[in-house]
């Protein structure tokens, strides 16, 4: 979740995160995670909230963004090493890259986005 503020509307923090403030707690299922306060506030404060829940909190100074990531399991960034079945059109000739294809081989996948 990308945010430009650490309050962000309950309503919102849900869509972003799947955890919904309760008045005992965040909860997502059958779980909940006691918070101190007052639970019933129409805003969150992510920077109270996300370390409780495991989700790690990272700001960049320069574009005055923060990026929320998911809950964390046993102190790591990733629940799971499982990669979607990624497929992309090759470029220079017709045809498909399969991701799946690529097990059992060492695959770096580079992301960039102009903005």
């Amino acid at each position: 979740m990308i945010l430009d503020d650490l309050t962000v509307e309950a309503g919102a923090f849900v869509e972003g995160t799947g955890w919904r403030i309760e008045p005992q707690g965040a909860c997502r299922g059958d779980l909940c995670i006691p918070l101190p306060g007052e639970n019933e506030a129409e805003t969150v404060d992510v920077a109270d909230v996300a370390p409780r829940l495991g989700m790690p909190l990272v700001h960049d100074p320069r574009h005055g963004l923060w990026a929320l990531g998911p809950a964390t399991v046993g102190g790591r960034a990733l629940a799971t090493t499982a990669a979607p079945d990624l497929e992309l059109p090759l470029v220079q000739r017709d045809g498909v890259w399969r991701l799946a294809d690529q097990r059992g081989r060492r695959t770096v996948i580079v992301a960039w986005a102009p903005w």
